[in-house]
């Protein structure tokens, strides 16, 4: 079953955020796919997710090295950019000992590793709406498992002041 929650963000503030907010729902195992134009905000939540999970490191993007870890928070934090894998090579990556770990992992571009990807995650889906101002965006949490399901309840419950 899917379950799906639309939110608008108007600040890079909003969405780091929204990245804390989520971090503290997540448990061991739990994978977060990010998916949107360049500048659309997934870096951004990532460090919020990072905040949330007590990371102190400064969050870079992974696109040049593909996977970086943090392990200094509450759970490990795998932050991963497949964008460079578009012609192939995610099944060489060992993506699925990462996903079955103690950690969190978080997999930018996910298109380009679908056939990694496990049968369980939250989907974010950053849009940018730059006509209503530069830094306005649409995020599309979709969740696929009961756990994710229950977090976008409970994030929609928070967003909505209940």
């Amino acid at each position: 079953m899917t379950k799906n929650l639309n939110l608008k963000v108007k600040s890079p503030e909003q969405t780091e955020k929204l990245g804390q907010s989520i971090s503290k729902l997540l448990k061991p195992g739990d994978v977060l796919l990010l998916d949107g134009d360049l500048g659309a905000g997934k870096t951004t939540f990532t460090k919020g997710l990072a905040l949330g999970l007590g990371i102190k490191r400064n969050i870079k993007s992974p696109t040049f090295t593909i996977i970086r870890e943090y392990q200094d928070g509450r759970l490990p934090l795998y932050h991963m950019d497949v964008y460079r894998l578009e012609t192939g090579g995610s099944d060489e990556l060992g993506l699925d000992e990462y996903f079955d770990g103690d950690g969190v992992s978080v997999v930018e571009w996910s298109k380009f590793a679908d056939s990694e990807l496990p049968n369980e995650y939250l989907r974010l889906q950053f849009k940018r709406l730059d006509q209503l101002g530069e830094n306005d965006r649409e995020i599309d949490l979709i969740a696929k498992g009961d756990h994710f399901e229950k977090i976008i309840e409970t994030e929609g419950l928070a967003i909505n002041g209940k």
